[in-house]
């Protein structure tokens, strides 16, 4: 099977509006969450989240492309923007027909959903912008990436929930390790954080009001956040020759389904997919140096994750050190494993492991190393992103030190 290397990053979240400030962001451990600046923000009993503060469309984008491209679409265009540039690929000839996008997300763009059903029910009109079908669709980001850069090969979106940029970037991972592609543009976006987004996630009674605590006995639920994270997935060969930067390795990816319940996550299906990523990679579990957590902050995700992990990695649990950088970010849902993966790439290539921020008590069921509140160096030359979804749906990657 064929090798595939990351040669190029790119993101837009709430530390930064790009990787480097994103990175500095990670090593210092500090909070993207804020309050909500957001229409209706005082009809909303949680007014924080990890929103993306400072941006202009305008200064992106010109009048006829923001008509067109919903905010989760303009994060990913600018992601890749960023990623491609990196990766220093034209994608013209056999290379365009021969590279594709593959992009996670899960609410598509439900900004202009809500802005719309907020116009027709609330307002009274009768007519909408022509473009609102194709501003809203999942796809939208996926096709404008492929449009916007010549990629003619595999392209689409994946759609499940908080585990659909892993799936998306696994199954990139997948088509170029078995021959359909030589580079992929991969990862994910979301903006969820409008008035209806918040509120459906209200209802769910999993929000915090004030901060994310993953771990801590303290933690009093998860915190919404929205961006987007793209990474260039390229054959190892085809970037050696190039002479491109390498990354990190993606070295194995597993995926499994819960079929339990559609919001209680399962210790033995999360488990599978951790086991399945490092048998999938070759890797002996006693490598595995970091895992970057799913790490909600909810009592549920947090417990059954490190039984999880202590399941899968066995006597070397107690060796790994795992974080959450959702403390820092919050909850990106279909975004946030791409997100993520920029500090799993850090691990393996610069020897910084991203903090848990805000742990405060510790819990007797989550007695692993969250690397409670400060960045640590350390050599690592494996590592874990894992991401579980409601529906019992979940996605690991394996990356290695190249």
């Amino acid at each position: 099977m064929r090798r595939v290397v990351i040669t190029g990053a790119g993101t837009i979240n709430p530390l930064g509006q790009d990787v480097p400030q994103t990175l500095e962001a990670m090593r210092e451990g500090r909070c993207g969450i804020t309050e909500l600046e957001i229409r209706d923000v005082d009809r909303l009993s949680v007014k924080i989240g990890g929103q993306v503060k400072g941006y202009d469309e305008h200064a992106n984008f010109n009048r006829q492309q923001i008509a067109l491209y919903d905010r989760f679409t303009q994060f990913a265009l600018l992601s890749a923007k960023e990623a491609i540039g990196q990766a220093g690929l034209e994608f013209i000839g056999d290379l365009a027909a021969r590279s594709g996008v593959v992009l996670g997300t899960s609410g598509g763009g439900l900004s202009t959903q809500d802005d719309n059903y907020r116009a027709v029910y609330e307002e009274g009109k009768n007519r909408v912008h022509p473009f609102i079908v194709p501003k809203l669709m999942n796809n939208a980001a996926a096709s404008h990436v492929s449009m916007e850069y010549n990629l003619k090969g595999p392209s689409f979106t994946v759609a499940t929930a908080c585990a659909s940029s892993n799936h998306a970037m696994g199954l990139a991972f997948q088509m170029i390790r078995a021959g359909m592609a030589d580079a992929m543009v991969t990862g994910g976006s979301e903006s969820m954080l409008c008035f209806g987004g918040v509120k459906a996630w209200e209802g769910l009674r999993v929000m915090s009001k004030d901060a994310c605590r993953p771990f801590s006995a303290n933690r009093s639920g998860m915190v919404q956040g929205e961006g987007a994270g793209i990474f260039i997935f390229e054959e190892y060969e085809h970037a050696r020759r190039r002479g491109a930067e390498i990354l990190a390795e993606v070295a194995g990816f597993a995926m499994t389904s819960d079929a339990a319940d559609i919001v209680m996550p399962s210790k033995q299906g999360a488990a599978r997919a951790i086991t399945g990523a490092v048998a999938d990679a070759r890797m002996n579990r006693d490598e595995v140096g970091y895992i970057n957590a799913h790490g909600t902050g909810t009592a549920a995700n947090d417990k059954t994750e490190c039984a999880a992990v202590a399941d899968a990695l066995g006597p070397q649990a107690d060796r790994t050190m795992i974080s959450s950088t959702k403390s820092m970010h919050g909850h990106l849902i279909g975004g946030t494993g791409a997100v993520e993966l920029l500090a799993c790439i850090m691990a393996v290539r610069d020897g910084i492991i991203a903090p848990t921020i805000g742990y405060e008590e510790p819990d007797p069921e989550c007695a692993l190393d969250v690397v409670p509140n400060e960045a640590r160096e350390a050599a690592v030359t494996a590592v874990l992103s894992n991401a579980f979804a409601f529906g019992g749906l979940n996605a690991v990657l394996a990356l290695r030190k190249v």
